[in-house]
């Protein structure tokens, strides 16, 4: 729930100063804006108890205000709403007349969700307001938790896709079982955890995998003759030309679902059996964006806590596309995020929207690149700038200057590992001696699947295994290694979460001269470890020590 327009709604009654305010929303978005924002009111003293809240939003609303405590819904108006719908928008019906169906939604001020249920059931939809967390206690006891399955909406669609003008696509791509079965999937990927959820039309069947953790799962999938309206939907919700199929095209979703907001960032790709679409599922609610929850190691976390403070230098993050750099870089940025610090960020495209900080979507398409928009930050008297990315040396150079002129710089890199930066820099075309004049420090990471807790077992690994990661049985001592055995908490995998795995290069005079002298990856390496530096598998080796990481997923990932 949006929770300027709460501390807006209060303030105008009298009930809320500035400094207060301030305070709140600090608070709330600390949290990655998942907390209650009704608690946090309570909390401070703003309001009482949460029917005041709640009463105040259906009074600016111009709506009634129900207390679900001990309401019940009748069998006939839950049928009204099929269950994966209900979950997705988190409506719960309450009353039905010829003015339409009455329903309380987790989130009243979300004006989207009104438009997609009454396009969905065909009806007009009035809405009332409620507590949320009472709207959540019913919709688990009106839908069952599987609710509505896949078999139930597939065998309402028996039209195709092949032969219809782009008109009759479109029609069909809103009809109510395809928009109910694209729902469907959408909400069984959330539940499930999904970072993207991929739509693969081949020959002869049609495929929709979730990503988990890392890995891919494939779920039941749909009849092939679907694949143009399912996709085609997809289409339509995130604004894409549902009549051009040639070439890739860039769309977003953005959708409640349940009580969480989420982000979904679409992106069509043309094949030889008609488009591939693929979700990039941005769920705030999974994110927390504080350096604290990371689960950096204490001396890795005082690091970048000092190295971001620092007023000017640069910070460069690396590691493989998904290995959460930018979930680091953004949890860095956010602990100076103060008042006093002009924040200034160039992305391509911006994954989540922070308060406080200018953010720029690079758009190459138009001529929007990184160095112009970078050129164009150092008029804005910055203070900290973050690149998404150093594609070129037109990229870096003007890091490198931003630097020089007293600016702090943060951005990611593609590179195996940490000293691997470094060298990059200087093969793009970046002076040496620039280079070791303002980097200050280097962070490679890697996401590995954490195991089940619920199913976590020791186990004993044979010599083989042991030898590729430099170990022996005589040198283990009491050391134990573990891994998941399978149960219903993680779906049978043995794995559930994702942890990093880190390796800090800290740029002191000894690798400053050898950055100045063009020194190779592998000698910056070893100086580094010389001096004191952890590699990503002595991390690995840390981890699965400790029985949170299996053997598998370090030797896979480092």
């Amino acid at each position: 729930m949006n929770i300027d327009y709460l501390i807006d709604l209060v303030s105008a009654r009298g009930m809320l100063d500035d400094q207060v305010a301030s305070e709140i929303r600090e608070e709330y978005n600390s949290g990655g804006g998942t907390a209650d924002p009704a608690e946090i009111l309570i909390n401070y003293g703003v309001i009482e108890e949460r029917d005041t809240l709640f009463a105040l939003i259906a009074n600016e609303l111009g709506v009634e205000y129900v207390d679900l405590e001990g309401f019940q819904v009748p069998e006939a108006l839950i049928n009204l709403i099929p269950a994966g719908m209900a979950r997705l928008h988190g409506a719960l019906p309450i009353g039905a007349s010829g003015e339409g169906l009455k329903v309380v939604l987790t989130d009243p001020l979300n004006p989207q969700v009104v438009e997609d249920l009454r396009f969905a059931l065909g009806q007009e939809i009035q809405i009332a307001v409620a507590d949320p967390e009472l709207v959540e206690k019913q919709l688990d006891s009106c839908y069952a938790v599987d609710g509505e399955s896949m078999d139930d909406v597939l065998k309402e669609i028996s039209a195709g896709g092949e032969g219809l003008s782009d008109a009759e696509l479109e029609a069909e791509a809103n009809s109510a079982p395809i928009i109910r079965y694209v729902d469907l999937v959408l909400f069984n990927a959330i539940k499930e955890r999904a970072s993207d959820i991929h739509f693969e039309p081949f020959e002869d069947d049609f495929k929709i995998r979730y990503r988990v953790d890392g890995a891919l799962y494939e779920m039941a999938p749909p009849p092939l003759h679907l694949a143009l309206p399912i996709i085609s939907r997809i289409k339509v919700m995130s604004n894409m030309n549902i009549a051009e199929r040639r070439v890739p095209q860039d769309g977003r979703i953005m959708k409640t679902i349940g009580d969480k907001e989420v982000d979904m960032r679409v992106s069509s790709l043309p094949t030889v059996h008609g488009e591939s679409v693929v979700l990039r599922v941005l769920d705030r609610s999974s994110v927390n964006l504080n350096l604290e929850n990371l689960g950096l190691p204490d001396e890795l976390f005082n690091y970048i806590t000092d190295t971001v403070q620092k007023p000017n230098g640069i910070f460069i993050v690396t590691g493989p596309t998904g290995a959460g750099k930018t979930t680091t870089l953004y949890a860095a940025l956010r602990r100076i995020n103060t008042i006093d610090s002009k924040l200034l960020t160039a992305e391509d495209p911006v994954e989540y929207d922070i308060d406080g900080i200018v953010q720029v979507p690079v758009n190459e398409g138009i001529g929007l690149t990184f160095p112009r928009v970078l050129r164009a930050f150092l008029r804005q008297d910055p203070d900290r700038i973050m690149v998404g990315e150093m594609r070129d040396v037109a990229t870096a150079q003007i890091a490198i200057q931003a630097s020089l002129t007293g600016h702090l710089v943060v951005s990611t890199l593609h590179t195996n590992d940490s000293a691997g930066a470094v060298t990059r820099l200087v093969d793009m075309g970046c002076e040496p001696f620039l280079v070791a004049a303002t980097l200050e420090g280097v962070l490679a990471q890697r996401l590995v699947r954490t195991i089940c807790k619920k199913c976590r077992t020791p186990y004993e690994p044979n010599e083989a295994v042991l030898s590729q990661l430099g170990l022996s049985h005589h040198e283990l001592g009491d050391k134990h290694f573990y891994t998941g055995s399978g149960c219903d908490a993680c779906g049978q995998t043995g794995y559930k979460g994702r942890k990093g795995l880190y390796e800090l290069l800290d740029i002191t005079d000894p690798l400053r001269e050898l950055i100045t002298e063009r020194a190779p990856t592998v000698v910056l390496r070893q100086k580094a470890i010389e001096l004191g530096m952890h590699t990503l598998r002595e991390d690995g080796l840390r981890n699965i020590y400790d029985g949170q990481v299996t053997i598998d997923e370090v030797l896979k990932y480092t």
